[in-house]
């Protein structure tokens, strides 16, 4: 008999805790919450103080007798679940179901499943934190109360299948905001004068800046061909050189936001795939004789905070490795957002001294890129700043001013681990200019004048969608990816490019939102509702009144709703062929899994086959098929000929319509980091890259 039960949340949890704590202690996972609020109703007494209704989970009955069972034999219960309001909730459910006493030291929390972590957090137990778990209660008091009222609603007088939600439903309003931004912006012109400069053997490039030492702009080729006529020749004089000093920090170490961001940037990972990767990490890998081990730290987190023990280590890491010089002077210090919780540290490794590589036969492909892309993050933030020489000089011809930066980097720092990715992939990099001194003359071989067109904002990708969130404050680390996960599953958006778009439906929805619920989809009003939620967590505020100030004005605005609002009829896109079944016209419908072509005949007829998307590429195996778009059962694209199995041509990458000019063989184009590059399946031929 143990003397000691824990219970956690998962098997891969329990099996590294067990390993840790010995002999005494039986570790049992709960497999997440056993208990919840039921599917089948909306759950909430609205009458009672907005009490909840908590079941047993359907399907949960088997493990929370088996729980019972064990603590029946233990003389003392831990409830370890996650350090978050999510893992407090499930605590306060399993003390009550096990009959613990709540105010009792049963509740034990570690930000990472290290041996000494773990053994350092069941020295401090203390009792359940009702705040937290009232604060959870809220968020998903609020959440069945918009979610199971508006829901139904949509479902009357839409179609069925829709949700509502007070995350998602702004998330979807961001998303068509900016559309409509896209929509109505207008193109301004304006160009550049580009020229190509040499002294003696040395070439470089400086770009027009302006006129008499003050910057202009150009707006039309007319003021192109005003700066051109007045050039004096090819001669430019160097009119002065400013070279500088200039220090680049790191990065901080990640929050979910930010390697959420970093994933999607570097690894194109997407939200949700990072965090179920994280999450693996985070829970125990089995490595080799240390056997299973948490390597990196709680990873739903909001700071960016290190604690002193990991920095120490980092230093000494970095002055074995790199030297001295390049470890950080001084302690960290994090920056905190206003609406940051600060719960926990930084997403970080638990020992930097599991190097990538050292771990690498014990992980997956896409276990070693996150863990790599965590532990080069965290390395590089203890590191020292990269001090770069920069150089601007200005020339003259006339009055016309003309402009050259140059920078390369004196000492790289943070630079020899990592360097942190941009939005449009564009990484800072060295621009060596030659030894220029005022009062040398230059000669310009070329200048060449470009007509520009501003562009209009960007649609958003995964990790802008979730920076932007993560900037107005809507959502906390915990909802961001399941969020992204839901609006597409709803049909609300869809991945145009690796780029949201909103869907008819999604404007639909929305529309109908904004005309009744304007304050559901309102992103200062649920940001504000984060924030009291925060308040709940800090004990300043009770949950009951929160949920009241909201229901009040939500009442109202649903009873309208249910009087006000039309029925809009939905019609199913036209798929453009007919059923070879029976005759009828297919239709396009959005399923579980996405889209697919069904007959507009049901149920009479039942027939529904995927949707084939043709590249306009005749197979260049078989001569009679046409290729098509395909995926792998990992969602992975690739290329086929739609005569499959008679042909069996496959290509992972999109093959063209016209043959190799060197051998006659098949031409694809090959997505690589300066952009897509077309070259031959059959020989060594390739093409110049074009972005």
């Amino acid at each position: 008999m143990s003397d000691y039960l824990v219970i956690v949340e998962s098997p891969a949890k329990a099996k590294t805790i067990e390993r840790y704590l010995g002999k005494k202690y039986k570790v049992k996972a709960s497999m997440g919450h056993v208990i919840d609020l039921p599917k089948s109703q909306t759950g909430i007494d609205v009458e009672n103080h907005f009490k909840p209704k908590y079941i047993t989970i359907r399907g949960k009955g088997p493990i929370l007798k088996e729980l019972k069972k064990a603590a029946k034999k233990a003389k003392k219960i831990y409830l370890a679940a996650d350090p978050d309001r999510e893992g407090e909730a499930i605590a306060w459910h399993l003390a009550n179901s096990l009959d613990i006493d709540i105010d009792s030291d049963c509740r034990v929390v570690f930000n990472e499943i290290t041996k000494d972590a773990i053994k350092e957090s069941f020295k401090h137990p203390r009792a359940i934190n009702m705040d937290l778990v009232n604060a959870q209660q809220a968020r998903r008091i609020l959440d069945r109360l918009v979610g199971y009222n508006i829901s139904p609603l949509l479902w009357k007088k839409v179609k069925k299948g829709l949700s509502a939600g007070r995350v998602q439903s702004v998330a979807v309003r961001i998303i068509i905001d900016r559309e409509n931004e896209i929509k109505q912006f207008t193109p301004e012109e304006y160009w550049s004068i580009n020229g190509d400069f040499k002294k003696g053997r040395d070439s470089f490039q400086a770009d027009y800046f302006g006129v008499s030492g003050k910057k202009k702009k150009l707006s039309s080729k007319e003021d192109v061909d005003a700066i051109m006529n007045m050039l004096d020749g090819k001669e430019f004089l160097i009119d002065s050189v400013v070279k500088k000093e200039r220090k680049r920090n790191p990065a901080l170490p990640f929050t979910t936001s930010s390697l959420q961001q970093e994933a999607a940037r570097k690894l194109n990972f997407r939200a949700k795939k990072t965090m179920m990767l994280a999450q693996q990490l985070y829970e125990g890998i089995e490595i080799g004789k240390e056997g299973t081990v948490g390597l990196i730290t709680y990873m739903r987190t909001d700071s960016t905070r290190i604690s002193e023990v990991a920095q120490k280590e980092a230093a000494e890491y970095i002055t074995d490795h790199y030297g001295k010089e390049y470890r950080k002077s001084g302690q960290s210090k994090s920056s905190k957002p206003g609406n940051a919780q600060d719960a926990h540290e930084a997403v970080r490794p638990t020992s930097v001294y599991r190097q990538p590589n050292s771990v690498k036969p014990y992980l997956s492909r896409d276990q070693l890129r996150l863990y790599k892309l965590i532990w080069e993050r965290f390395v590089a933030s203890q590191m020292a700043p990269a001090i770069m020489d920069t150089m601007t000089v200005h020339m003259l011809n006339g009055s016309v001013n003309f402009r050259a930066n140059g920078s390369k980097v004196k000492f790289p720092g943070f630079m020899k681990v990592y360097v942190e990715g941009t939005d449009d992939q564009q990484e800072e990099k060295e621009n060596r200019l030659p030894n220029l001194q005022a009062g040398d003359k230059v000669l310009a071989e070329k200048l060449l004048p470009k007509q520009h067109f501003t562009q209009p904002p960007p649609r958003y990708t995964e990790a802008r969608l979730v920076k932007t969130m993560e900037e107005l404050g809507i959502g906390r680390p915990s909802t961001y990816a399941p969020t992204l996960d839901t609006i597409q599953r709803r049909g609300y958006v869809a991945l145009d490019n690796k780029r949201f778009v909103p869907t008819e439906l999604g404007e639909l929805v929305h529309a109908l939102m904004l005309e009744f619920f304007p304050e559901i989809i309102d992103v200062a009003f649920t940001a504000k509702m984060e924030s009291e939620l925060d308040e709940i967590e800090d004990g300043k505020v009770k949950w009951v009144t929160i949920i009241d100030d909201f229901y009040k004005g939500f009442e109202e605005d649903l009873a309208k709703a249910e009087k006000e609002m039309r029925e809009v009829e939905v019609k199913d896109e036209p798929a453009g062929e007919d059923c070879e079944k029976c005759g009828s016209p297919m239709v396009i419908k959005m399923g579980r899994y996405g889209k697919f072509m069904a007959c507009s005949n049901f149920p009479d007829c039942r027939n529904t086959k995927p949707i084939v998307k043709q590249i306009g590429v005749r197979c260049p195996n078989c001569k009679e098929g046409n290729i098509i778009e395909r995926k792998s059962k990992k969602k992975r694209l690739f290329y086929g000929c739609d005569r499959y199995p008679k042909c069996d041509f496959v290509s992972w990458d999109k093959p063209l319509e016209r043959p190799c000019p060197k051998c006659n063989g098949v031409l694809v184009e090959k997505k690589i980091k300066k952009g897509i590059q077309v070259q031959c399946k059959d020989c060594d031929y390739k093409e110049k890259p074009v972005n």
